[in-house]
């Protein structure tokens, strides 16, 4: 017991710490992300990650580590998916990029503490009710044919139920206000679009939780490698964002490869009673995947993008707060 309060207590005060380092000293003033800036991110998050690995290998052995190692590219494969979204809200609502990594900040916090409850809620159903994986597995495969099928990523943030909601209980100001999530204005306190923005994020996020934390329970039901192989994905993000953003878009058969690793993965929880795939199948499984679709998309370049937004962006620009 002792030893699992300090394995989880030191994973939240390291996650903390770089949190608190991230916001408040790297990025304590708004900036535009540069390229070379976030390619250094990201590569230092994935050092972090696959050290982590390296850690858990030597505490509790070769078979945790490569659990760890297939989450994680999983959910970093997976967590690819978001950029696509990301590009089109930041666009639909005339995100400035200076104010674009607070937004990815707090809705990266947000999606830490949620998927600490999906991961809890899920690893204690299939505890339970050994039954479930059936349903996660069927439900991963039925999300990867879908995803397959998809042809384009046509989003529509203004049907969003959630921003209707709030911006039915909530006033909202026309404009962005120097980076801000809320102010006050004629003695009451209005939010911003850029509040409305983050909200999107999340709500994202929540919908992305769904097929991903299932996707990782299919390789393991340690609460400890499902947690931490999510969260090292999930910081690692907003970097690949700013590195990937403008040429994401190049990547047409990265969808396919997506869905063919959640098919892939949804098929070994559906056969986990019958023949359980050694991890370093499916590790090897995933990666090729990935490999094959990224090469292929680098080959045969799209002609036209995938990505389309449904109607002309809402926030207006005000002279004296340009956004």
């Amino acid at each position: 017991m002792l030893s699992e309060v300090l394995l989880w207590g030191g994973f939240s005060l390291f996650v903390l710490t770089m949190l608190i380092l991230d916001l408040g000293v790297f990025h304590r003033t708004a900036h535009v992300v540069k390229i070379k800036e976030a390619l250094l991110w990201s590569a230092l998050w994935i050092a972090l990650a696959l050290a982590f690995n390296a850690g858990i290998y030597f505490w509790q052995g070769p078979v945790k580590a490569l659990e760890f190692l297939t989450g994680y590219l999983i959910e970093e494969a997976l967590s690819v998916d978001n950029l696509f979204v990301f590009v089109v809200i930041f666009s639909y609502f005339r995100v400035e990029p200076l104010y674009q990594h607070r937004v990815l900040f707090w809705g990266i916090l947000g999606a830490i503490i949620m998927r600490a409850f999906f991961i809890a809620m899920g690893v204690t159903l299939i505890k339970q009710f050994h039954w479930v994986i059936y349903l996660f597995g069927g439900f991963l495969v039925f999300t990867g044919v879908k995803m397959a099928l998809q042809k384009d990523k046509e989003l529509h943030p203004e049907k969003n139920p959630l921003l209707k909601l709030f911006r039915r209980y909530t006033p909202v100001t026309e404009s962005y206000v120097d980076g801000k999530f809320f102010v006050g204005r004629k003695g009451r306190t209005m939010a911003t679009p850029l509040f409305v923005v983050l909200l999107l994020v999340e709500a994202t996020d929540l919908m992305f939780a769904v097929d991903s934390i299932p996707a990782v329970l299919a390789i393991t039901h340690d609460p400890f490698i499902v947690y931490t192989s999510n969260i090292f994905a999930i910081l690692g993000l907003r970097s690949i964002f700013f590195a990937l953003s403008g040429i994401i878009q190049l990547f047409q058969y990265l969808q396919y490869g997506l869905a063919a690793i959640l098919v892939f993965v949804g098929v070994k929880m559906l056969l986990a009673d019958v023949y359980k795939i050694p991890v370093t199948i499916a590790l090897g499984v995933v990666a090729s995947i990935l490999a094959v679709s990224v090469i292929a998309s680098i080959a045969w370049p799209p002609k036209e993008k995938g990505i389309h937004l449904s109607v002309d962006p809402v926030v207006k620009k005000d002279p004296a707060n340009p956004a």
